[in-house]
């Protein structure tokens, strides 16, 4: 990553860090995962994460009571740069950052004791069972159904487009615990669900891109202990809103966009569409775009983190980072030239760049953690006050 897209002035102590981080991760992160343009698999990704957590540099974002770094956001910024700079994976943020943050914060004491060991250690992997096939962006239509039998939950019902969901050891699940509540995102409960329950049926779904990232599930009678509800009986819609804040943060970063510019400039060094004026200023307006994009998250962040961020503020950081890797991943095929219609690694003298991959990649992004659609509706209600 080079350094202009640096949006901090390090003190004294930020820069020590940074080099610290710098020389850590060019030291250990297993050159074979570098700058893939498809998904990695948990299983090939858990020894990148095992080696992170064993430095301590896991979960920056957590609290040290949690077994987190508890670090400041200066730092996490950094740990975040460092990674985009040589092309470096980060775990998948089901665990890290969608369901381990809302355990701390919602969960019992017995909960963060069985699950966040585990999260922290990569020995457990997590999915989110929110949409269904006719619930996805209306997430509050959902019908699978768990009904308190003395101390277990019986679920029936069905979850798709599961990230991971064949890969996953549990999965955090939004269900319908009270059908007969008068608003259909009252009666919603969320539970924590042991993936090798009898009774769960999982079937992975390929993808365009031709890898299979997501899966659907069917429960018969699945039978879940009740101390797996997490936060209040029926009071699910306000958990799921705290995951959906954090997934919106942790999905709607500037870091795939700042990836692919930087492919893009190594493709077209090695095209020579560098020496084009009208592309070089194409990207200089990309690498702005970038800049200011990334000085607002980082803003929205630290108020997210602190509990002040507005409520629409994850919807704007959600639309503008998907559109940002969007235009990215349209310059880097243009960059490719002729190699811009191969679906395949193209040699460049700093490494092979997938030139097409990232398009199809860059596409879901109008439609996980909520369809672009749904995110201007938010922002139509929530900051503009909009009727509904």
């Amino acid at each position: 990553m080079s350094d202009e897209f640096s949006f901090l002035v390090d003190s004294r102590e930020d820069a020590i860090f940074r080099a610290e981080v710098r020389g850590w991760i060019e030291a250990n992160v297993p050159r074979t995962l570098l700058n893939r343009a498809f998904r990695i698999e948990p299983a090939e990704l858990r020894p990148w994460h095992r080696k992170l957590y064993e430095r301590g540099w896991i979960a920056p974002h957590w609290p040290k009571s949690a077994g987190g770094m508890g670090a400041t956001l200066d730092q996490q910024v950094i740990l975040y740069e460092e990674m985009v700079r040589v092309g470096a994976p980060t775990p998948y943020p089901h665990g890290l950052n969608f369901i381990g943050p809302t355990i701390i914060e919602l969960g019992t004491e017995a909960q963060k004791a069985k699950h966040l060991p585990g999260i922290l250690t990569g020995d457990v992997t997590w999915c989110q069972g929110y949409s269904e096939p006719n619930a996805g962006s209306d997430l509050a239509s959902l019908k699978t159904r768990a009904e308190l039998v003395g101390d277990e939950f019986v679920i029936n019902g069905q979850k798709i487009w599961t990230t991971n969901g064949h890969f996953a050891d549990w999965m955090f699940a939004l269900v319908r615990t009270d059908p007969t509540a008068p608003k259909k995102q009252q009666g919603l409960s969320m539970l924590l669900i042991d993936l090798k329950t009898p009774g769960i049926t999982i079937r992975p779904i390929k993808t365009i891109v031709g890898d299979a990232e997501f899966a659907e599930e069917f429960f018969d009678n699945v039978r879940v202990p009740k101390e797996n509800l997490l936060g209040k009986l029926n009071d699910g819609w306000t958990v799921a809103n705290h995951v959906l804040g954090n997934e919106r943060f942790a999905t709607g970063t500037p870091r795939m966009a700042a990836e692919l510019i930087e492919q893009t400039k190594r493709m077209a060094a090695a095209t020579g569409a560098m020496d084009d004026a009208v592309f070089r200023d194409r990207l200089a307006a990309l690498v702005i775009d970038h800049m200011a994009v990334s000085a607002y998250y980082r803003h929205g962040a630290q108020l997210h983190g602190a509990g002040k961020a507005s409520p629409a503020a994850s919807s704007v950081m959600k639309i503008q980072c998907g559109e940002l890797a969007q235009r990215a991943a349209a310059l880097l095929a243009d960059a490719a030239g002729d190699y811009g219609a191969v679906y395949g690694d193209v040699a460049t003298p700093d490494g092979p760049v997938h030139p097409t991959a990232p398009t199809f990649e860059a596409r879901r992004m109008s439609v996980g953690s909520g369809t672009t659609e749904i995110q201007r509706v938010i922002l139509a209600r929530r900051a503009l006050g909009l009727p509904n």
